[in-house]
């Protein structure tokens, strides 16, 4: 194995996740029509199955009738998949798909209850879709959910992989329930309030484009590299599963803590904050030290501080925003479920919903970060 030190000075010109390859600015264009069009759907159902919440929270909520709501989501595993190729692993990714959609129904409030899954595979190997499956299992343990279905698509004219006949794409759909009276929406913040972070186990399953450019298409690195300052190979690393924070949050919710907003900080880093319907903005200066697979993207990118924090979690993948006067009670809570829990900022009045980070000094700026 190749053993690389984080030293020397970065290459001239930045790389950023366009250039890399994930147009981001484009999509937003796109989500301009596409929501248009969307929103025409509402007009279909009178009660049942009308939706209760705008888009662009991080679940859909339908009203279901005697007072409940249902929360739907769906979200995959990216290119995430490509380093579960390169390494032979594949009992993982199956974790981070139901991550992505389970930690996204906790932020209006409701409780995760089942998953159905899609796999579109080049060649549908045996022992690669038990593998996937396993990984699929493993999250639903973790999540209290069941694996309710599934689909698997077998397109080897269209899904090609990182190895030959290993390509695969996974997406998974989730479901919670929730009162419709408890839906959190962020309406109840108050100035003071306080965000709790929950550490995050790595890079999650968001910017691994840019992550693959910053570090696999560098010649001193594959997935076997063994880096200073990490404690598993390269690719390891990168294939650390998501966190699932469905039972701490769960038992927060469920104990009554006046929980007024929830996040789940994925693509867009703390920009995702500002998804919920709030007249306040976050001002955020106690973050945890960046965990050093970080560090090492942006080195080797090289990647600018901005873009880091409008990409990846940095160290936080989840927050929570609540009184001061039951901080005490949430972190024991993260405590007993070995979660890494912060109080990294507080709210303040601002009907721009301006995400300020004293350290690195940035605050946002429409979709981005900029320097202050």
């Amino acid at each position: 194995m190749k053993k690389t030190e984080i030293t020397g000075d970065a290459a001239d010109g930045q790389l950023t996740y366009q250039k890399a390859g994930a147009d981001t600015a484009k999509v937003d264009i796109a989500l301009t029509r596409i929501i248009k069009l969307v929103k025409t759907t509402f007009e279909f159902r009178d009660t049942v199955g009308k939706p209760t919440l705008p888009i662009g929270h991080f679940s859909g909520v339908i009203d279901i009738g005697g007072g409940r709501s249902l929360a739907v989501k769906t979200d995959g595993v990216g290119t995430k998949v490509f380093i579960a190729q390169l390494m032979e692993k594949y009992d993982t990714v199956g974790i981070d798909c139901v991550a992505m959609n389970v930690n996204d129904i906790l932020c209006v409030g409701a409780e995760p209850v089942s998953m159905v899954d899609y796999i579109a595979i080049q060649d549908p190997d045996p022992d690669i879709l038990e593998a996937i499956v396993k990984g699929l299992v493993e999250g639903c343990r973790r999540a209290d959910v069941t694996l309710s279905g599934g689909e698997i698509a077998i397109m080897p004219e269209m899904i090609k992989g990182k190895r030959e006949n290993r390509g695969f794409d996974l997406v998974g759909m989730g479901v919670g329930t929730v009162s419709s009276d408890k839906i959190i929406t962020g309406d109840k913040i108050e100035d003071g309030d306080v965000i709790l972070g929950l550490a995050s186990s790595g890079i999650h399953s968001n910017g691994m484009t840019l992550a693959r450019r910053a570090l696999l298409d560098n010649p001193g690195f594959d997935v076997d590299t063994q880096v200073d300052g990490l404690d598993k190979s390269l690719g390891e690393v990168l294939l650390e599963p998501t966190k699932i924070y469905v039972r701490e949050v769960r038992e927060m919710l469920d104990q009554g803590l006046d929980i007024r907003s929830l996040a789940h900080i994925t693509g867009d880093g703390f920009l995702n904050l500002q998804r919920v319907s709030v007249d306040h903005g976050f001002k955020i200066d106690n973050l945890p030290d960046v965990p050093q697979v970080f560090r090492l993207i942006q080195k080797h990118g090289p990647v600018s501080e901005e873009e880091m924090y409008q990409v990846y979690n940095m160290g936080i993948g989840f927050c929570i925003v609540l009184p001061e006067t039951e901080v005490d009670s949430a972190m024991r809570i993260a405590e007993k479920h070995d979660a890494g829990c912060y109080e990294i900022g507080r709210m303040f009045k601002d009907p721009d919903k301006t995400v300020i980070l004293e350290q690195p000094r940035l605050r946002s700026d429409g979709k981005r970060f900029v320097s202050y």
